[in-house]
């Protein structure tokens, strides 16, 4: 027989294990843990900043192919149409999409947002990810060389041959760590502000490239500095995956991450990157 002072144990131990097996069953410090169906992710269900709105951020200026126009209301361009794409599979009318500027390197600063999720080529790191919550990717960029026609930097057919430039990158990006890894230039990068500080470093000689994600490096080609060219593209350390940028703990990250999952299985989100991004596999790849 067991003794009264080893039944004691034995309830003891029970209550813990039951105890130990409801906290599993709720949900972490991150509500979106909490499982999503079709019927929560609906407007009436949904807790947004704005009540019946959807509010979706980006910096400005907004540059294609992610923005056309300076203009991410309008539907035109790659994330403006993935954000459209993902308000119609959580029930929103394009009406109810409202548009707020947020710089890039605030986006991922912890604290509460004035928005629902941000859409503005950010990269999912484990770093950002301890400060805000990220969907699931809705893109994967290689990175890109770009340097003017005619220099040294120009002819450059391997990472190896770019080790002696002067680059240019944007603080808080991944492109730094790209360049680090990577190209293992002999001196630092030289690190700038924002994307328009990388530009004109670029335009008024103070670097001989500069590295940026490939799709932005198309649109500079193509309009800001046109007397540049790509020199090629790399892959970024552990692949540079985007996602919609949310609040810490949002209650909304995992209906926009089924809405993205459910736009990938559809082959809609495909159409919109052939769309939008087609020009991206042209460049020669660098190695």
């Amino acid at each position: 027989m067991i003794s009264i002072r080893h039944q004691r144990i034995l309830v003891a131990l029970a209550a813990a294990l039951a105890l130990a097996l409801l906290a599993g069953c709720g949900s972490s410090s991150n509500d979106s843990s909490t499982p999503t169906t079709a019927a929560n992710c609906k407007p009436d269900q949904l807790q947004t900043y704005a009540q019946g709105e959807l509010t979706v951020a980006t910096d400005d200026p907004a540059y294609p192919p992610y923005f056309e126009d300076n203009d991410p209301s309008n539907g035109k361009g790659f994330e403006s149409a993935v954000a459209y794409a993902i308000a119609d599979q959580l029930g929103y009318k394009s009406s109810q999409v409202k548009w707020v500027t947020e710089p890039f390197n605030s986006s991922y600063a912890p604290g509460p947002k004035k928005f629902d999720f941000d859409v503005n080529q950010i990269s999912i790191t484990s770093a950002r990810e301890k400060q805000v919550d990220f969907s699931t990717p809705y893109y994967t960029a290689n990175q890109a060389v770009v340097a003017t026609k005619g220099s040294s930097a120009a002819s450059a057919t391997s990472l190896a041959d770019l080790q002696d430039a002067t680059i240019g990158v944007q603080i808080g990006t991944t492109s730094l760590d790209a360049v680090d890894a990577e190209i293992q230039p002999s001196s630092d990068p030289k690190v700038f502000n924002d994307s328009n500080d990388v530009v004109t470093a670029l335009k008024q000689g103070q670097v001989d490239a500069i590295v940026v994600d490939l799709p932005t490096a198309l649109y500079l080609t193509a309009t800001q500095v046109p007397d540049a060219t790509i020199v090629g593209q790399f892959s970024a350390p552990g692949g540079d995956r985007w996602g919609a940028l949310l609040a810490k703990g949002s209650s909304l990250t995992g209906c926009v991450s089924g809405a993205i999952d459910s736009l990938r299985s559809s082959g809609e989100l495909a159409q919109i990157e052939n769309r939008w991004m087609s020009q991206a596999a042209k460049a020669p790849v660098l190695q």
